[in-house]
């Protein structure tokens, strides 16, 4: 009876924040717009990477799609359902939790449900709209794919309660908790196998046509510059084509 009540309540609460959103149409529907185009722009970056290189560790344009998509929705379920989750730290720094702590209901899950982002509607709808690019409407694959966006958000909500309630032992922390948030985006919008792992280099430099070979990342760096030399000045140098002498080292 507890949880069916307490469900209503967050029911409330979230019907409320949307008919407050929506009370300024053009607002509310820029918003949404305005953040579905950010979302856009930001990925047409991989495009033009993965136009470039076929696969980078095994990862594709279609898996940076998917990606994309599972980190999009979950984001926007986070901030859209539980939106407080990332102010904790300014709301108890200024003394707005006295509010919440004198009604009969969950503290925590008030707080958290108290407020929704209306731009991040415009994440939840990248998402799917992005997962609906793939092509695949399988139901186990959708499923997944929901699943995978669910325990996302819990991950999202869990790490952001988390950092924030260091409020409660070292002060202000509001600044260091928006760090925290943007960090945890932008990790997540990267492939787990692009990081601490040998970069991949074609092994011919001035043909980087989308095959890949392994290489350290030394061998990235003088070999992206030999192709850069290369093609603008024509130099060559025995074991290093296109690099000139002096920078044969680096």
């Amino acid at each position: 009876m507890i949880v069916f009540r307490t469900l209503g309540f967050l029911g409330q609460l979230w019907r409320i924040n949307l008919m407050s959103a929506m009370e300024y149409r053009v607002s509310f529907i820029s918003q949404i717009a305005g953040m579905i185009l950010n979302n856009a722009i930001y990925f047409v970056f991989w495009v033009l990477f993965f136009d470039r290189f076929e696969a980078v560790r095994g990862w594709t344009l279609p898996d940076m799609t998917l990606l994309f998509a599972v980190v999009a929705t979950s984001f926007g379920l986070t901030m859209m359902l539980f939106g407080n989750c990332a102010q904790i730290a300014r709301i108890a720094a200024e003394g707005g939790l006295d509010a919440y702590l004198s009604l009969p209901r969950p503290v925590l899950l008030h707080v958290l449900a108290a407020y929704s982002s209306t731009a991040s509607l415009g994440d939840l709808i990248f998402g799917l709209m992005w997962f609906a690019l793939g092509g695949q409407f399988a139901p186990a694959y959708v499923a997944r794919f929901l699943l995978a966006a669910l325990l996302s958000a819990c991950v999202f909500i869990s790490a952001l309660v988390l950092i924030n309630s260091l409020v409660f032992w070292l002060g202000r922390f509001e600044i260091v908790a928006e760090q925290f948030l943007n960090a945890m985006v932008t990790f997540s919008l990267y492939p787990g196998t692009r990081f601490g792992a040998p970069a991949a280099v074609h092994p011919d430099p001035g043909r980087l046509d989308g095959r890949v070979a392994r290489g350290t990342a030394a061998e990235l760096r003088s070999e992206n510059f030999a192709v850069e030399l290369s093609g603008r000045f024509g130099f060559s140098v025995p074991g290093a084509p296109g690099l000139p002498s002096r920078f044969a080292s680096l």
